[in-house]
C-alpha cells in the first residue's frame, strides 16, 4: 500500500504541474493514459513490447549461457583470470552505447545489432559476478568435494553453482536492468521498431510528447514486471543458502 500511496501521490502532483507548466506540450497523467489506448488500438503495443522484450531476451540469455561457465573456469584458473582480467578492466568502463556505430557496421541497422549491444552490456557484469563468487565459495566445501572424490566436472554441478547461485541471481537481476536500459537506447539509434523507437519516431513525428510519456511509462512498468520476476528466484528453496534442496 505504501508503493501505491507514492504512485498516487507522484500522479496527483503531474496532474497538479501541467497547467502550470510554461511548456504547453509536457502531456498531462490522462492524454498519457490516451497515448496507450491509442498504441493499443493501433495494434502497436504489444508489437513494440514484444519487440523490446525479444531483443533483451536474446541478449540476456546469450551473454548469461556463455558468462556463467566463462566466470567459473576463470574463477576457479587464476592464472587464466590474471592473464585476462586487465582486458575485461579496459572493456568495462566502455559504455555498450559507444558500440552502436561498430553494430551498425558489422551487423546493420535490425534486431541484430540491438542484440549485440545487450550481449555485451550483459556479458562483463555476469561474469565478473560469477568470478566473484566463485572466489567466495568456503575453501571447506570445495575440499569436502575433493575429499569424496569428485571429478572437476562433479565438483563444478554439485558444490561450485549451488555456492554461487545466491551471488549470481543478484547479478543477474542488476544486469537485466542494465540490459532492459541498453535496449531502449540502442532502439533509438539501430532499429526500426521497439519502445525506444517509438518514443523517438514520437518526437519527431509532429511532436507527440503524449507517444513519449507513454513509452517512457511502459518502459517504467515493464522494467518493474521484469525485476519482480527476477527477485521470485531468490525466493526458491535452498537459493538463500547457496545449494538446491533435493
Amino acid at each position: 500500500m505504501g508503493s501505491l500511496s507514492i504512485a498516487g501521490l507522484a500522479v496527483a502532483l503531474w496532474q497538479w504541474s501541467v497547467p502550470r507548466s510554461p511548456h504547453t506540450l509536457v502531456p498531462s497523467p490522462w492524454q498519457s493514459l490516451l497515448a496507450i489506448l491509442e498504441l493499443a488500438q493501433k495494434g502497436l503495443l504489444t508489437k513494440y513490447v514484444i519487440a523490446s522484450l525479444f531483443r533483451v531476451t536474446w541478449g540476456y540469455v546469450a551473454a548469461l549461457l556463455l558468462a556463467v561457465p566463462v566466470g567459473t573456469t576463470l574463477g576457479l584458473w587464476r592464472r587464466g583470470e590474471a592473464a585476462i582480467n586487465p582486458v575485461f578492466q579496459i572493456l568495462r568502463p566502455i559504455s555498450p552505447l559507444a558500440w552502436i556505430p561498430i553494430a551498425i557496421l558489422w551487423f546493420g541497422v535490425g534486431d541484430s545489432s540491438a542484440i549485440f549491444l545487450i550481449f555485451l552490456a550483459s556479458f562483463l557484469p555476469l561474469t565478473l559476478t560469477t568470478v566473484n563468487a566463485v572466489h567466495n565459495i568456503e575453501e571447506v566445501h570445495v575440499r569436502a568435494g575433493e575429499n569424496f572424490g569428485l571429478t572437476k566436472n562433479e565438483l563444478v554441478k554439485s558444490v561450485i553453482l549451488p555456492a554461487i547461485l545466491p551471488q549470481l541471481i543478484v547479478g543477474m537481476r542488476i544486469t537485466l536492468g542494465i540490459a532492459w536500459l541498453v535496449v531502449v537506447a540502442a532502439e533509438m539509434i539501430a532499429v526500426n521498431s521497439g519502445l525506444g523507437f517509438l518514443i523517438i519516431d514520437a518526437r519527431n513525428a509532429g511532436n507527440r510528447y503524449d507517444l513519449v510519456v507513454a513509452g517512457m511509462i511502459l518502459i517504467g512498468v515493464i522494467g518493474v514486471i521484469l525485476d519482480l520476476l527476477m527477485r521470485q528466484l531468490e525466493k526458491l528453496p535452498g537459493v538463500r543458502w547457496g545449494y538446491a534442496s533435493e
